[in-house]
């Protein structure tokens, strides 16, 4: 084997190499160590480090590299040869590594319910400590580039990511709809964690950002999140509600049974029942209605031979508008979400704040309704006596025809004197 008297490395390429084993070991006394600016050379001999040199031209003799009389009894002045083994780092060239952790999955605090997540974002790593860093990391690697950093750590970089951006959600109570204006906050957070874990390996971590987190639309549950949310969006935007949108479907699916000869005469009836339901009126108008168990909160109930009954006065459960989920009729706010119970005047049924007409027995919603004078309470049409306090309420009658007028109407639907 012959000896070498020149050792020097030139990076090639556009690889990121954080550090390069020169490929002969055969060395001797005098030969020409070269050290680029950005470089730092380390010998190692029989497993010791013999040496460190920084940018420049060295001469690898026993006046700079002592250690090598105790390990081969070197005459100072003679080119004899030692084996050595001679490793360059970048010290200088920040690395700008990007970085991506797949499903995390957290109870959302904005949708209440589990979701999965990923992130995605950049790290920069710079070299500070060369020896740590070949002792540590590179073993018995030739060399040590971007890939074999990401690939060797991947496993305590993932764990320690997960847990810290999990941890930060929960504890500030972050949601999928804000957590794009907590990234910086997140970033922070995650870069102090994670610096002691670098500096152990020589490493210094220059910057760590996360550029984004978001649903993992590459899973089953992910996808139906998704839609979930499109769906949701698009119901606020409508203004229409979930219950609502079932409704449409049912009837689209009867309708369109009868035009091509398959739904026969359910079909027929079923899509004139469910027409009717929606809009509140019709001989088959409940039909197709949904069954709520929704409570009745006025005037009387009715048999199903058309008699009235007295009203049932007890607490009953109803269906919130939002989310769906069930909650006592005594509560003025939904237990699960928050969505405030707006009632139907008639039935009970929970609505949208937005809705016209009720989704189960189609009333009026936002319509104006007459005060009582006393306490302020609505007072359904026609009411001559105030429901909550009893008071007695100003007589309104047409002026011509003498027809009890309701307090919203403006004109008698008798004889169309205005009032």
């Amino acid at each position: 084997m012959a000896i070498i008297d020149l050792v020097r490395w030139a990076p090639q390429g556009n690889q990121t190499i954080y550090a390069y084993r020169f490929p002969e070991t055969n060395l001797s006394t005098y030969t020409q160590l070269i050290v680029q600016e950005s470089q730092e050379a380390i010998l190692f001999s029989k497993g010791q480090i013999v040496g460190k040199f920084g940018p420049g031209k060295h001469t690898l003799n026993t006046e700079n590299l002592p250690i090598l009389r105790s390990l081969y009894g070197l005459p100072f002045g003679k080119k004899n040869p030692f084996t050595a083994e001679v490793w360059f780092v970048n010290k200088l060239q920040p690395y700008n590594i990007d970085w991506s952790i797949d499903r995390m999955d957290i109870h959302d605090a904005d949708y209440n319910t589990g979701i999965p997540l990923v992130a995605n974002g950049r790290y920069g790593l710079k070299i500070t400590d060369a020896e740590r860093f070949l002792i540590k990391i590179v073993g018995t690697k030739n060399s040590f580039d971007q890939n074999d950093l990401t690939d060797q750590f991947f496993g305590e970089f993932s764990t320690k990511t997960k847990s810290t951006v999990l941890q930060f959600m929960i504890n500030n109570r972050i949601g999928l709809k804000q957590i794009s204006a907590h990234l910086d906050s997140i970033s922070e957070h995650l870069k102090t964690v994670m610096l002691p874990f670098w500096e152990n390996l020589g490493l210094d971590l220059t910057k760590f950002y996360i550029t984004s987190i978001e649903i993992d639309s590459s899973t089953d549950v992910g996808r139906k999140v998704l839609e979930a949310i499109s769906n949701q969006s698009a119901q606020a935007i409508s203004g229409h509600t979930w219950q609502q949108e079932k409704a449409f479907d049912v009837a689209k699916s009867a309708v369109e049974g009868m035009a091509q000869g398959s739904g026969g005469l359910l079909g027929a009836v079923v899509a004139t029942n469910m027409m009717g339901g929606l809009g509140g009126a019709g001989a088959g108008g409940g039909m197709m209605q949904p069954q709520y168990n929704q409570p009745t909160f006025g005037g009387t109930n009715q048999n199903q031979q058309g008699n009235n009954v007295q009203p049932v006065n007890q607490v009953k459960e109803v269906y919130c508008s939002n989310c769906s989920k069930k909650f006592p009729s005594t509560h003025r706010f939904c237990p699960h979400c928050g969505d405030p119970y707006d009632a139907c005047p008639k039935c009970g049924t929970d609505n949208d704040k937005n809705a016209k007409r009720c989704v189960s027995c189609g009333t009026p919603l936002q319509t104006e309704m007459a005060l009582c004078t006393n306490c302020n309470t609505p007072l359904a049409p026609g009411s001559s006596f105030c429901g909550n306090c009893g008071q007695q309420q100003a007589e309104n009658k047409c002026t011509r025809c003498g027809t009890a007028l309701s307090p919203t109407i403006k004109f008698c639907p008798k004889c169309g004197q205005k009032r």
